[in-house]
């Protein structure tokens, strides 16, 4: 059975005016595709209109962070993905 991790990524949008829910849609959409479960998301205001978005997700250990900075930085708009929080889920 593969190992789960919960992951916490934070998303920066390149500007105030895109659309976070299209936004949200298609990370969620492309995170699911890729085995994740339980996807949620929190805006975060950080300046001048401008809100982060934090993506908070259950997703197969063996696909890694690396692959999911790669994904999340091919939607559109995205300006920049961090990883902020990685941990095996138990039970």
């Amino acid at each position: 059975m593969p190992n789960t991790a919960v992951i916490i990524v934070k998303i920066m949008p390149e500007s105030p005016s895109v659309d976070l829910n299209k936004m949200k849609e298609t990370v969620k959409h492309k995170m699911e595709a890729n085995g994740a479960k339980a996807v949620t998301f929190e805006e975060k205001p950080v300046a001048f209109g401008l809100k982060s978005l934090t993506l908070k997700m259950a997703f197969p250990e063996e696909k890694g962070t690396d692959f999911v900075e790669q994904e999340l930085s091919k939607v559109p708009h995205v300006s920049s993905v961090t990883i902020e929080d990685y941990r095996r889920a138990f039970g």
